[in-house]
């Protein structure tokens, strides 16, 4: 077993390939491009989760997608967390957010789930909301009973130069969370 990481860094989405370009999933595309810039070769299966490992100044980081489904994210996110002994405070839950503007992204330290159902998955089986989560917004443009569509859908080509630029700058946000504090990634990039 690789050794406890300084941080553990968990997208949220659904498995498959039927929902791998969705809104819902840009919790799994922020934890490929980190991925591809800690040059993380693999990930292996653990806790119903994929999982890797990389180094950024020093410091280890695990990156994870859990393999639950959205919805049931908590299973897998409290089962890495106590397997790898990370507490979850150093822990960061980056997710899709259809309150904030397709694009922006806002990390938090703690906080409440804002209705999303993954968060409010993973805050009750680790048992607290005092853990960061980083949202990335999808912005809201589905019209009533659509929300599932909307999630479960691509972004348009005009979103996705604001959703590249998102998953960049979510990437320097951990980052810098790692390298500095949670602070000092919130002050720049929120």
């Amino acid at each position: 077993m690789p050794p406890s990481p300084s941080c553990l860094v968990v997208g949220l989405g659904n498995p498959g390939p039927k929902y791998e370009n969705t809104r819902h999933n840009v919790g799994f595309r922020v934890v490929d491009a980190l991925a591809d810039r800690l040059r993380v070769s693999s990930f292996d299966r653990s806790h119903q989760a994929l999982v890797g490992w990389g180094q950024h100044k020093n410091r280890r980081i695990g990156l994870a997608k859990p393999l639950t489904f959205m919805n049931r994210s908590g299973q897998s996110v409290a089962a890495l967390c106590e397997h790898y002994d990370v507490s979850p405070a150093d822990l960061i839950v980056v997710v899709d957010d259809l309150n904030l503007p397709v694009g922006t992204i806002r990390l938090r330290p703690k906080g409440s789930s804002g209705g999303h159902n993954g968060l409010e998955n993973v805050a009750h089986h680790l048992g607290t909301t005092a853990f960061p989560r980083l949202r990335i917004g999808i912005g809201d443009d589905f019209g009533s009973g659509e929300q599932s569509d909307y999630v479960l859908s691509p972004f348009t080509p005009s979103q996705e130069p604001h959703i590249e630029d998102a998953v960049q700058n979510a990437g320097d946000a951990i980052l810098t969370s790692v390298r500095a504090d949670l602070d000092t990634a919130m002050n720049q990039f929120n």
